[in-house]
């Protein structure tokens, strides 16, 4: 599940028993992101925080299928297999679409999006790929689209902290949960 060492679930801290314990009880599995961070609890609780942060929630340009939609397109593009199948699953089961995530995968430019979405995902992936070709005039041109300086924000957020997790998962050697695959695209029991 990792490269590095991962803790008893008894011997974490209070706080990450009880979030481990709550994303079963809601998916019926854990994560092995979680379990796989967890080696590093005060870290774990920061990402954690960071992730809970960024994409639980609604802003008037974002929704939170719209979020995970930007973190497939740049795992993908940063070559992340945890973060593109785990967010995936998201996106299909958030966007209730269950082939939108492999089209942005694979190339979100060719993907059924709306021109605000392909304009958000045409800077978060430059972002994710070569940062310092972002300029002030792809932040205007979010904005022309309907996005608050919050939205733009948090697109820029999203690819920074997804650019740590694909990282992390790489490095760590991470893999997805089998559940992952499935999720979203067959009808749960």
């Amino acid at each position: 599940m990792s490269r590095f060492p991962v803790p008893a679930r008894e011997e974490l801290p209070a706080e990450l028993r009880e979030r481990f314990a709550a994303v079963e009880e809601r998916s019926g599995f854990l994560p092995n992101v979680f379990a796989a961070l967890s080696w590093r609890p005060t870290e774990a609780a920061a990402f954690f925080a960071m992730h809970d942060a960024l994409m639980d929630k609604e802003t008037p340009g974002l929704s939170k299928a719209d979020r995970e939609v930007i973190v497939v397109a740049t795992s993908a593009a940063n070559d992340c297999l945890y973060c593109v199948i785990a967010h995936g699953a998201i996106v299909r089961i958030r966007a209730r679409d269950p082939h939108l995530a492999d089209q942005v995968a694979v190339d979100w430019r060719k993907a059924p999006l709306p021109p605000r979405m392909l304009a958000v995902l045409e800077v978060a992936v430059r972002l994710a790929v070569t940062p310092v070709e972002v300029t002030p005039d792809d932040l205007t041109a979010l904005r022309e689209h309907g996005l608050t300086d919050d939205d733009v924000w948090d697109v820029g957020a999203i690819v920074s902290f997804f650019a740590l997790s694909n990282r992390l998962a790489h490095w760590a050697a991470i893999p997805p949960n089998e559940e992952f695959f499935l999720m979203g695209r067959v009808p749960r029991a």
